[in-house]
């Protein structure tokens, strides 16, 4: 599982303090913290109240790089705000995110291939949040043919079907499982599956249990990704769990803290 920790983001107080201030020390323990609970890349994203984006996405990416080298994945709705990102990363990055419109599939697929970038392609549009699985595959595979088409290798391609609060969606959840196992035959070489954890529990008032339930899972349908907070100690124990129960990894009677150390 790719996981990428989500707490590098400018809509969480502290984080959005930090950038202002250009607190560089907040932001380094923060990163450090999230790849010490198992993240094997990090989120960065200023927020929705910066007023220098660009400015501070390089900052952000310069401030960790000095701390770490894991894989940084750069989030923005705005291209010229990740491509900041991307001149200030010393290792191939990963863009968060194009959606299927091609308007931003004709800037950002040239984009990542310029710079090596691996790519998340949101199953949304300009017309809305799909509201089925066979609208999220007609999406997903809008998106791996546009890559096909620049030549963008579809290995490096994530694809996100749009996680939807439990609380407002529900019926479409198994919808959004079945959509991950079938992205695998849009194509071959096959897409990865991706999903922004958080969403499918806001609003909830059992945030954590309902994180861990849905990806646990997701996993099972084949999922290979997912933004989440590592810190959620109980949510890493449940997914190095599921790994295990579908034999990615031997058991042994300390496999936690064995997975961890790995």
């Amino acid at each position: 599982m790719f996981i990428i920790g989500e707490l590098i983001n400018g809509m969480y107080k502290n984080i959005g303090r930090a950038i202002q201030e250009r607190h560089k020390a907040a932001i380094q323990e923060c990163a450090l913290a999230q790849i010490e609970a198992g993240a094997d890349a990090l989120d960065v994203n200023c927020g929705p109240g910066s007023r220098q984006p660009l400015h501070d996405m390089q900052w952000l990416v310069e401030a960790i790089q000095e701390v770490t080298d894991r894989t940084l994945v750069l989030d923005s709705s705005k291209p010229q705000v990740i491509e900041a990102g991307l001149k200030a990363a010393k290792n191939p990055a990963v863009i968060n995110s194009t959606t299927a419109d091609q308007q931003k599939l004709d800037v950002l697929i040239p984009l990542a291939a310029q710079y090596r970038a691996r790519l998340i392609g949101l199953t949304i549009s300009s017309k809305g949040i799909p509201q089925d699985k066979d609208q999220r595959l007609e999406l997903a595979a809008a998106i791996v043919a546009a890559c096909e088409g620049y030549g963008f290798p579809v290995d490096q391609l994530y694809l996100d079907p749009i996680v939807m609060p439990v609380n407002v969606a529900q019926a479409q959840m198994r919808g959004i499982l079945e959509a991950i196992q079938e992205f695998k035959i849009i194509s071959d070489p096959s897409p990865r599956a991706i999903v922004g954890l958080s969403n499918v529990s806001q609003g909830t008032c059992v945030r954590s249990l309902v994180n861990r339930t849905f990806l646990t899972m997701a996993v099972a349908y084949g999922l290979e990704g997912a933004i989440l907070d590592p810190l959620d100690k109980e949510l890493m124990d449940a997914l190095i769990t599921a790994e295990l129960i579908l034999n990615k990894n031997i058991y042994c009677d300390s496999y936690l803290d064995a997975y961890r150390k790995k």
